[in-house]
């Protein structure tokens, strides 16, 4: 007897972001269309059922109202979006967002979308991402849910959350694999022209490319001395002496404009840094630490453990079985 198909409701509201709604439903539908053993039958959701309006200016038919949703379900996603603020403000979508977790095997957000899920209560007590620009709001307005601006996606328990817009096609592309194996994710992925598969735990933003740079020119050429001279004294006291600052103005300076400590940007580029060529060389160890400005190979090892969750030689041999 054939199994039913895994029904996906995905929540939209006023200005979702429309990525964030058809990066999930593309993957999903690819699946189905290259064999998914139990397909997934796919649904947009709005609290009054209309279509949702995104903040590109399109808009995209619901096919259904959400108090018309029952269960069970396989998967409920939240979108993300800059409405996400009005919507997790309203009581009838996550009195039904709780409503609907309750009776689904799988729950996840998408960007923003952390923010509905946390004011449902759906987070408490979980460690969560969400798009690195917002990742310390979130925290600071719900101190129970460990906010982690790092990884591509997290799950933690059934609930899996997600960075900016496209890194839901890595989070949906890791339930096809879960739901019916890597083969046909990967599949998937060639039919969709992305990458299979940037893990979890891959950080949402280089370092490098973290756009647009602040205006503030002396964090600027702060940023650029740490980029080019990652082997030199990037201690807070060595840039503030550069800056012509106080080790506290430094300090100030970088969370303001960076969100961060002097310590933990250096060490997050150091890290980064080490990946690439991990990912692009044939190094020895000592010799990325050295280029990279870890005192030892040690220091390289628990900065690795801290930023991407495992070794570098494990990061360094998954990356090659990816490229090859």
């Amino acid at each position: 007897m054939r199994e039913p198909p895994r029904r996906v409701v995905i929540v939209g509201y006023p200005d979702a972001e429309l990525l964030d709604i058809a990066c999930p439903s593309d993957v999903l539908d690819a699946a189905n269309r290259l064999g998914a053993r139990r397909p997934y039958e796919i649904a947009l959701a709005s609290l009054d059922g209309r279509g949702v309006r995104c903040e590109s200016g399109l808009t995209v038919v619901a096919g259904l109202r959400l108090d018309q949703v029952d269960g069970p379900l396989d998967t409920l996603i939240v979108a993300g979006g800059i409405g996400h603020e009005a919507a997790s403000a309203d009581r009838r979508l996550t009195t039904h967002l709780r409503r609907l977790a309750g009776v689904s095997r799988r729950v996840a957000s998408v960007c923003t979308g952390a923010t509905v899920l946390a004011a449902a209560g759906l987070l408490a007590g979980r460690r969560a991402t969400t798009h690195w620009r917002y990742a310390a709001r979130l925290a600071a307005r719900y101190p129970d849910v460990t906010v982690d601006p790092a990884p591509l996606f997290v799950k933690d328990g059934n609930v899996y959350t997600s960075a900016g817009v496209t890194s839901a096609l890595d989070l949906t592309l890791a339930f096809v694999e879960e739901d019916e194996g890597a083969s046909l994710a990967r599949e998937v992925a060639r039919t969709l022209v992305t990458y299979l598969q940037r893990p979890g735990n891959q950080a949402q933003v280089s370092m490098f490319l973290t756009a647009p740079l602040p205006d503030h020119g002396v964090v600027r050429d702060l940023i650029s001395h740490i980029v080019s001279r990652l082997d030199a004294d990037l201690g807070a006291a060595a840039l503030a002496g550069r800056a012509g600052l106080s080790t506290r103005q430094l300090t100030r300076l970088f969370d303001t404009h960076l969100g961060t400590t002097p310590s933990r940007y250096v060490r997050a580029v150091r890290t980064e840094a080490a990946a690439n060529l991990l990912a692009t060389t044939e190094l020895p160890l000592t010799a990325v630490a050295r280029r990279c400005g870890f005192g030892s190979t040690e220091t390289l090892r628990q900065a690795f453990l801290d930023h991407y969750e495992t070794s570098p030689s494990a990061y360094r041999a998954a990356n090659r079985r990816r490229a090859s």
